[in-house]
């Protein structure tokens, strides 16, 4: 019988180090799960494959690999929203023997349990597993919208960005509403946007079919979803001699809601300070 290698996540322990030391030792989360699904030619239609929550299993999985690799020593977990290796990961050379060794060392370390008591095995519950906080509730609320109420909050979202005269333009060969983005009194940029409720991912043919609808009619276009963009999707965004597309996928828009705090109350935590209490001992 042939022994068991592991979760399927350690399969990212490598790539996430290799693509960090390319980008010269840290990279937002984003960027660095790009670059690592590129990099593994891991295929659109595993990209769009998805858990019970909703949540993409191969980003998922990157995530744990992150986690473990943080507890390694390998990464750093200080700063927010950015992925950084400590010396020792820059320094590492890890093999593909290494790997299994690495996951057995830390899982020895780790207490995390399913509902509370199962302990995670090699046969992938880390995917049943989540980091739930306000932004993967805050996802799901924005998934749950019927479509025309995606719209609306999509409209609200970019007027409260700085875009003037957003309307609503559902059904116009798929744009669904167009805005002024003043950039300084000299200089604006007639904009469209489509939006996108998606549990899935956005593939090449949706952008090329919103460029089309918008050829010649806007400055510039904005792609807003709830999911995901494979790879050859973000790709063809970003072609060279066509119109520009920005695309907004579920992670930065709830950066967008987080930096605005549109439908969020922010909430102030403290750390005692023991230093302020020495010199009453």
């Amino acid at each position: 019988m042939k022994q068991s290698k592991g979760p399927q996540f350690i399969r990212f322990f490598i790539p996430i180090i290799e693509v960090l030391k390319e980008l010269r030792g840290s990279g937002r989360p984003a960027e660095v799960t790009d670059l690592v699904i590129e990099k593994l030619n891991i295929s659109e239609k595993e990209q769009e494959e998805t858990i019970k929550s909703g949540s993409y299993r191969v980003r998922n999985q990157v995530a744990w690999a992150r986690l473990y690799l943080v507890k390694s020593g390998l990464m750093d977990s200080s700063q927010r929203g950015v992925w950084s290796l400590t010396e020792q990961g820059l320094e590492a050379t890890i093999t593909k023997k290494d790997v299994l060794n690495y996951y057995k060392d830390i899982q020895s370390q780790l207490k995390i349990r399913e509902e509370g008591s199962q302990e995670i095995s090699n046969r992938n519950e880390e995917e049943t597993i989540e980091f739930v906080d306000f932004k993967t509730e805050l996802l799901n609320i924005l998934k749950s919208l019927p479509p025309y109420g995606f719209e609306r909050i999509c409209q609200r979202l970019l007027r409260e960005s700085g875009f003037l005269q957003v309307t609503g333009k559902s059904g116009d060969g798929g744009i669904d509403g167009h805005g002024i983005l003043q950039v300084n009194p000299f200089v604006s940029f007639k904009v469209m946007f489509q939006c996108k409720r998606y549990q899935g991912a956005v593939t090449p043919s949706h952008v090329r079919d919103f460029r089309g609808a918008m050829e010649g009619r806007a400055d510039k276009g904005i792609i807003l979803t709830t999911g995901s963009f494979t790879t050859e999707a973000k790709k063809e965004a970003r072609r060279d001699v066509a119109t520009p597309i920005e695309i907004v996928d579920g992670e930065k828009l709830i950066e967008m809601f987080e930096t605005l705090q549109l439908g969020l109350k922010p909430k102030t935590n403290y750390d005692v300070n023991y230093g302020f209490f020495s010199e009453y001992q």
